[in-house]
């Protein structure tokens, strides 16, 4: 991150299959061409950690046919053509069901180098934690504005990078954010022995020079997520020249946040 390119990141999420596996496809190549990190949402039928926008996005893609499986192999298809970093992001049924240590071994396999489980608590990560270490994946933990004590215990353990959350809550688009944001990033990077990366509520090319100044990674999420309803909606409609011009208009939007992290340096 900023220690490899006096930038900050600029790491856009999306969701696996999202409006169906071709775009994704496509969204994700193109995103890479700019892209520092991806995330890459594996669809899930109840992401508590979400919001509207993202769990709209997941529901697309539940009905276009995307599987666990189905998202591993669009991720090695994807490694296939890029070296940009893919951080997975998951939840603890989905690891689970498909057996914590076969999803791990999967996940490096198809070409991933880390994974975020946001409904993983700290306390209870110890097995996931040694699953990835031996299948050298960067296990990110998700830090939250709590105790200085817990802050620090949890940034400790970050691999990868960590990931602060600027509000309270779950994802989606936010005006601004809160006034102690910054000095809880600077707490958070006393602690951690790897970057440090700023998500929820970033939305606009504003939030993103605004972060950079501070932070060594911004996150991107429900912003680019509620574009692929437009890509959507124009598949519905049968008119394939609008949803090519929505994923045309997604691209150029998600650049403009990547130049907003470049000129912030």
């Amino acid at each position: 991150m900023r220690q490899r390119g006096k930038r900050a990141a600029f790491i856009p999420f999306v969701e696996a299959g999202d409006p169906n596996e071709a775009y994704s496809l496509q969204l994700i190549v193109e995103l890479a061409q700019f892209a520092d990190v991806i995330e890459i949402g594996i669809p899930y039928s109840d992401p508590l950690a979400d919001g509207p926008v993202i769990q709209a996005g997941s529901l697309r893609a539940l009905q276009a046919g995307m599987t666990l499986k189905k998202a591993l192999a669009l991720i090695a298809r994807v490694r296939a053509v890029t070296n940009v970093p893919i951080v997975v992001f998951t939840y603890v049924n989905p690891v689970i069901q498909y057996g914590p240590e076969r999803l791990l071994q999967a996940c490096t396999e198809v070409g991933a180098d880390g994974l975020i489980i946001p409904d993983l608590p700290y306390e209870e990560s110890e097995e996931i934690r040694q699953l990835a270490d031996r299948f050298k994946l960067a296990l990110i933990p998700l830090i939250s504005l709590t105790s200085q004590e817990r802050i620090t215990k949890i940034a400790a353990s970050a691999t990868g990078f960590a990931y602060c959350v600027s509000s309270l809550g779950v994802t989606g688009e936010r005006a601004n954010f809160a006034a102690d944001l910054e000095e809880f990033v600077k707490t958070v990077k006393a602690a951690s022995p790897v970057p440090v990366a700023v998500g929820f509520g970033v939305s606009q090319p504003e939030h993103v020079r605004t972060l950079s100044a501070y932070a060594d990674g911004v996150i991107v999420g429900s912003a680019l997520v509620r574009r692929c309803q437009e890509i959507a909606a124009a598949q519905n409609a049968h008119q394939p020249e609008l949803a090519d011009k929505a994923l045309h208009e997604l691209i150029q939007f998600a650049r403009s946040l990547s130049d907003a992290a470049a000129s912030a340096e």
